[in-house]
């Protein structure tokens, strides 16, 4: 069936959810398609312990502010849920769900977003699918002969499934610490970094890191010199379990190996660890894929954006992927503004 409306938002997560706040503001009627077939977004499949960087407070969309978490002064995932399923419901939302969207196509003055449902026709796209259904897997050789289990951060859930195992987390990021610090008490963990790990000081959450970033982008904007914003503080923010394993020595980080062996792992120097699995806390990709009837791709992966507006197809915005779509806009905090800017300007635009 085809059906048409003003604006399509791709993906019903903090980002599709930011952009229908400000779209119902402004008047404008559209529709959110989610895959998921609950609220929610990626914060469903989170990892038991997975607590926010911030208070409640500063972990908020436009409109609501977070309520606090009895015993938590960071919410964890279940608790964001909650809150991302409440905000949906509060502001009447239009979303659909479950509705998995193949692809986005040029169809004359309008963008024609295909699903496994229905054809929707639109002046406006604005996709934020996010990166979380897309890990990276690094390229790293001897992955058919090691013969232990191997998963990413998506796959990952408690240390309960992995007691007692020799265990490798591989990743020197936000994730691969706090998995790390999560196996470090019944695992024999090995955990390896690609460049030594950088702690952010101990009173950095994610308020200070947003600011941060803002303060970037705003000296980017202006011509000022590159701050490099959260890159200048550190890479891993020490949240309290983080913090604990590593004032206990917990987590002391070995150099990237050079290559998978049948036990284990093999460094350039010939020295081995043997794992019965290893987590790839590698990073994650945009999820795109929808958009590749557009051609817009540039060679590293990115659409290329002046905001969030896609600069070869201004029809087309782009939500929460990243800084390079607005300042911390991957975050709770963060994707409020550009989700905004998205808004007014798509507005303008159909006005």
């Amino acid at each position: 069936m085809s059906r048409r409306t003003q604006v399509v938002v791709i993906g019903g997560g903090q980002a599709g959810l930011a952009a229908g706040y400000h779209l119902r503001r402004l008047g404008l009627d559209f529709v959110i398609l989610d895959a998921q077939t609950t609220p929610g977004g990626a914060w469903q499949q989170a990892w038991d312990s997975l607590h926010l960087f911030s208070p409640a407070a500063y972990s908020s969309l436009p409109g609501r502010l977070m309520p606090t978490q009895a015993g938590e002064t960071c919410p964890d995932a279940r608790h964001v849920v909650e809150y991302l399923a409440d905000y949906e419901k509060r502001y009447g939302l239009p979303v659909e769900r479950p509705v998995r969207v193949t692809g986005v196509h040029r169809d004359g003055q309008l963008l024609r977003v295909e699903t496994d449902s229905d054809t929707w026709h639109a002046p406006a796209v604005i996709s934020a699918t996010g990166t979380w259904w897309r890990p990276f897997l690094p390229a790293i050789p001897g992955h058919p002969a090691f013969g232990g289990g191997q998963l990413h951060t998506v796959e990952y859930r408690s240390p309960a499934d992995f007691a007692g195992q020799r265990v490798i987390v591989v990743g020197g990021g936000n994730s691969g610490a706090q998995i790390a610090a999560d196996l470090a008490y019944n695992t024999r963990l090995t955990w390896v970094t690609q460049r030594p790990p950088r702690f952010l000081a101990d009173d950095i959450d994610g308020r200070a890191l947003f600011d941060v970033a803002t303060a970037r982008r705003r000296a980017l904007d202006e011509g000022r010199t590159d701050t490099r914003g959260v890159a200048s503080l550190g890479g891993i923010v020490a949240v309290p379990p983080v913090r604990e394993a590593r004032d206990h020595g917990l987590l002391k980080a070995k150099p990237m190996f050079s290559r998978l062996v049948s036990g284990g792992v093999e460094w350039s120097d010939g020295t081995h660890a043997e794992a019965d699995v290893i987590i790839w806390c590698t990073g994650f990709r945009p999820t795109l894929a929808h958009l590749a009837p557009l051609q817009l791709r540039g060679r590293r992966g990115h659409i290329a954006t002046e905001g969030t507006q896609a600069v070869h197809e201004p029809r087309l915005h782009l939500l929460g992927y990243g800084d390079w779509t607005g300042p911390a806009s991957a975050t709770l905090i963060g994707v409020g503004r550009p989700a905004r800017d998205a808004a007014r300007q798509i507005a303008e635009i159909l006005s």
